[in-house]
């Protein structure tokens, strides 16, 4: 049986493949546990400095294993949310990963696929891909996705693009700030290796990783604890290696040690 989950590392960047093309890279069990395993490993892991995430074939993923949801109506309540939970721990994983996770959207991103791809920092999407969210239209919800997308566009937006059940252009996907950005599908490879090298070879990762939890945790925060949370960790990051490096090597007009 052919990996669930093949992954790819190219000097700094490591790329994590969904290969399950023929089931569209739907999300089943076995693949979001091997998503959560590999990237509690990448969380301690020195020499990867930058997470791709993408999908095998021409679909990035049409979300949730619509026949594994089946097979769950017959389960039990408790089941039931054990595997929602399974779920909810991967995004949550992903939108606080310390290291900066590149959605690379080679095609289709639907539903849970579109939720997986908007957690990322950054999610670079090709032309061609439809993005959205269409769970109202089976009866279902997109529940654990709103709490992100809420944080990541607003009430109003959110409430279009959950509501609605509509799939978008990648191009309007950006202009409403699910995607970060649309490319080309033949400058997809060169926008995502631009972006991924730039971040391993020009900032410092315990920054990037500091920088990653303010934001997670200043968002939607009220302004005297959003305030104290930032002045801590202004604090905390004066302290930091990467930090007293960085100021001596700029001020001897030298390149910091992360700088490839």
């Amino acid at each position: 049986m052919a990996d669930v989950l093949t992954i790819n590392r190219q000097r700094a960047v490591v790329t994590l493949t969904l290969n399950r093309p023929d089931k569209r890279n739907a999300l089943n069990f076995a693949l979001v546990a091997e998503l959560k395993a590999t990237l509690r490993r990448l969380a301690s892991d020195d020499a990867a400095r930058v997470i791709v995430l993408t999908g095998a074939g021409s679909v990035f993923s049409a979300g949730a294993d619509l026949a594994a949801l089946q097979a769950l109506q017959s389960a039990s309540p408790q089941e039931n949310l054990d595997d929602s939970d399974h779920l909810a721990e991967l995004f949550q994983m992903l939108y606080l990963h310390p290291k900066p996770v590149i959605a690379k959207v080679n095609g289709h991103a639907i539903a849970g696929g579109c939720g997986l791809a908007a957690v990322c920092d950054y999610a670079i999407a090709a032309e061609k891909a439809k993005v959205g969210f269409t769970e109202v239209q089976i009866g279902f919800v997109p529940a654990i996705v709103a709490v992100f997308i809420l944080r990541k566009m607003g009430e109003t937006r959110a409430r279009e693009v959950l509501l609605g059940g509509k799939l978008y252009t990648a191009a309007e996907g950006a202009a409403m700030d699910l995607l970060t950005q649309a490319v080309p599908a033949d400058e997809l490879d060169t926008a995502v290796d631009t972006l991924a090298t730039h971040l391993a070879t020009q900032t410092s990762g315990s920054a990037l990783a500091l920088t990653k939890r303010i934001i997670a945790q200043v968002s939607g925060a009220g302004l005297d604890e959003g305030l104290r949370t930032a002045a801590q960790a202004n604090a905390f990051a004066r302290g930091t290696d990467d930090c007293q490096a960085g100021i001596r090597a700029f001020l001897n007009k030298e390149a910091p040690p992360w700088k490839l």
